[in-house]
């Protein structure tokens, strides 16, 4: 996963993924919730889910809240990773207001 930790740039499906966890959710319920939040723009297949998962949990942004039957792990958002969730909506938020500035006063 190609994050910029210096820069706050996240990838798309890793900010997807933290949003998706703002509730605990097991892999196929992030997939789920990926999918529809993008029209299907987005599927992820479950091996780059959970190597995806694997890294956030090592950066300490997910953490495993809950685990059934020993198969379905359920997942939830840490207080670091919506730290990371919340600069990358304001960076987000920048960039659109300096797009706007420049596209929109083109227009």
């Amino acid at each position: 996963m190609r994050d910029n930790v210096k820069g706050g740039a996240l990838t798309e499906v890793t900010f997807y993924i933290l949003l998706s966890l703002y509730k605990p959710k097991h892999g196929y319920a992030i997939m789920q919730f990926i999918e529809e939040n993008t029209g299907g723009r987005l599927s992820l297949g479950a091996g780059t889910l959970y190597g995806a998962l694997n890294s956030l949990a090592d950066k300490g942004w997910i953490e495993l809240c809950s685990e059934k039957d020993g198969r379905k792990k359920e997942y939830l958002i840490t207080a670091e990773g919506r730290e990371a969730a919340e600069r990358e909506l304001m960076r987000l938020h920048e960039l659109t207001e300096t797009a706007d500035k420049i596209i929109g006063g083109a227009l």
